[in-house]
């Protein structure tokens, strides 16, 4: 999981973008604490998320947009009254769905029933969806319709007579943007600035992240 979400959080604030991780239980807690707790990635690295997964509060921005990211994202400089809305108990709104990787967690994530309403729901007003690695299972999970789709190898098998499956690291179909794992989250995250925030920040974002010459992103 970490590398597919940490790189893509990381990328999309080094673009300006306000950007959310959400805690998803893989058990309903009735008496869950204040703070979601720390969570383990397949290698064991622990990562605190920024806010408890909360269905009715997570949907797609209308009409008054900021660009958001389970992880979520709103460039900052665009939409200051966003935060002015927010304060008057509107709820958030977000304008891109992430779903990552790792094993356990995009098991946890594509058979979570209000994941799947959510993914549904951002497909259908245009905002965009991206899934890493494993994650892409929600694809399948959701109910998306035969499309263009890539993911971790380990998963290909469940995918690929659903979809139209690609070795490509990248897949772009209309708004659901899918990528393979850790390998490929630099060039899947900067997609994503460029869907989010235009090609003008993408170059921005990548000059100082000091990739070498010979990198094909």
């Amino acid at each position: 999981m970490y590398p597919s979400s940490t790189i893509t959080y990381d990328t999309l604030v080094r673009a300006g973008v306000s950007v959310q991780s959400a805690f998803v239980p893989d058990t309903i807690n009735l008496s869950k604490p204040a703070s979601p707790p720390a969570v383990k990635g397949s290698r064991g690295i622990r990562i605190l998320p920024d806010l408890y997964f909360e269905a009715a509060n997570s949907g797609p921005a209308v009409p008054l947009t900021a660009t958001s990211t389970l992880c979520y994202c709103h460039p900052k400089s665009q939409f200051d009254l966003l935060y002015d809305v927010l304060d008057m108990n509107i709820k958030e709104k977000y304008d891109a769905l992430i779903i990552p990787g790792g094993a356990k967690g995009a098991e946890t994530l594509s058979s979570s029933s209000q994941v799947q309403a959510l993914v549904r729901e951002y497909i259908d007003k245009k905002k965009f969806v991206g899934m890493i690695c494993a994650g892409s299972l929600a694809a399948l999970t959701s109910g998306l319709p035969k499309q263009p789709l890539t993911s971790h190898p380990s998963v290909k098998l469940a995918l690929e007579s659903n979809f139209d499956y690609s070795d490509d690291p990248v897949v772009v179909s209309g708004n659901l943007v899918t990528s393979r794992g850790p390998g490929t989250a630099f060039p899947f995250a900067l997609k994503l600035v460029e869907l989010l925030c235009g090609p003008e920040k993408r170059k921005e974002v990548h000059g100082p992240m000091m990739f070498p010459t010979s990198t094909p992103w």
